[in-house]
């Protein structure tokens, strides 16, 4: 029954590419990738991006494409998805966009987040749609957002960083069409903002450690192990990075979707030290783990960037992998801890102040639904 379910995912799939469905987004134009070839990671031969290690993820794919692996995707696992609504706190933003010279931070699950930096709003691989897939009624979102888009503070920047579903959403992109904020992406990502009604002028793409300076604040584009695409056909067309964000009083790092590999010492020596790091931390197994660090590799990456703070994305919110929802924190506090390192594991839609110490609560192990009032 299941490899029947498999085969019809597989023809609808066909199907939408066939008929063109707008979330499948633009590829980028000859004219654009033109501008690619002056990047080292850009291949002009092949047309595409490429990684550290060329080919790290084709050796990747062709060890995952294996029946055992299939099968078990679809035998259901085990707490894949949260048998009941998880505990989630409906921010006062009014508190959260108080002046301050302190850090502020909303996670909404998986890598969506908020940041206040000395005044600026940054929305960060915003997903508030229904799935993390080209056609809504597949990998589904566990619940709906804390915040609806309609209920966002005004948002000064959306950084991107790179165009997979789970971090790059028609819905949420679409909704800041008529808006002034402004949009930040690696090198070609650019392209399916176009295609969905972003102005040109408000996008600013940048290769592996090019800058973007915006009002005080610095958006310096990093290495990433990934890669990209999102019909299954055109891929690496874009680029993927992870994020430094610096102002005057901070400094921020953003993993994005990555392996482990030595960019984060690389990067780690030339930025840090980081106030916090924003790791992805879930959806990981030795599988692909090219593309999803494992737990112990997060906290290697974690000790590279020589960060003061570590704060788990990547988890809580899609089913991507055959782990448990909650395997990803619980194995990643259990590591901190005997680590030492201070880890940051909110409740979705808890306001965390960076700088103060936090505690947690292990909420994750109460999988009951709950929603708890933000001044409590």
């Amino acid at each position: 029954m299941k490899v029947l379910f498999f085969i019809i995912i597989f023809i609808l799939l066909i199907a939408v590419y066939v008929v063109n469905l707008p979330s499948l987004g633009t590829h980028p134009s000859k004219k654009m990738k033109t501008t690619f070839h002056s990047s080292k990671q850009y291949n002009i031969n092949k047309g595409i991006f490429e990684n550290r290690m060329p080919n790290v993820i084709a050796e990747m794919k062709k060890r995952s494409m294996s029946f055992k692996l299939i099968k078990e995707w679809f035998d259901g696992g085990v707490d894949r998805v949260p048998k009941d609504l998880l505990p989630e706190i409906k921010p006062d933003l009014k508190d959260f966009l108080k002046p301050s010279d302190k850090l502020k931070t909303i996670w909404f699950g998986h890598s969506t987040f908020l940041i206040n930096i000395d005044g600026k709003i940054i929305l960060i691989d915003p997903v508030f749609g229904k799935s993390a897939a080209p056609v809504s009624f597949i990998v589904k979102r566990f619940q709906k957002p804390v915040l609806e888009l309609h209920e966002l503070p005004k948002i000064d920047y959306i950084l991107i960083s790179h165009d997979h579903y789970d971090h790059l959403d028609i819905t949420s992109i679409k909704y800041f069409v008529d808006k002034k904020t402004e949009f930040i992406t690696p090198l070609g990502v650019g392209s399916h903002l176009i295609g969905w009604g972003i102005q040109k002028e408000r996008i600013t793409e940048k290769d592996w450690w090019d800058i973007a300076t915006f009002d005080g604040v610095k958006f310096i584009a990093t290495p990433a192990q990934h890669f990209s695409g999102r019909d299954g056909i055109h891929g690496n067309e874009t680029l993927w990075a992870s994020w430094v964000i610096q102002s005057k009083n901070h400094n921020i790092y953003f993993s994005g979707d990555s392996g482990y590999d030595s960019h984060f010492k690389e990067i780690g020596n030339k930025y840090g030290p980081f106030d916090v790091a924003f790791l992805e931390s879930g959806q990981y197994n030795e599988n692909w783990k090219e593309v999803h660090m494992l737990p112990r590799e997060g906290i290697q990456a974690f000790k590279d960037l020589k960060a003061k703070k570590y704060f788990p994305v990547h988890w809580g919110m899609f089913e991507l992998a055959l782990h448990s929802w909650y395997e990803p924190i619980e194995k990643i506090y259990k590591l901190s801890k005997e680590n030492k390192i201070e880890l940051i594991a909110p409740m979705l839609g808890q306001i965390v102040t960076i700088d103060n110490t936090f505690n947690i609560i292990e909420w994750w192990k109460n999988r009951k639904s709950e929603v708890l009032n933000e001044k409590m």
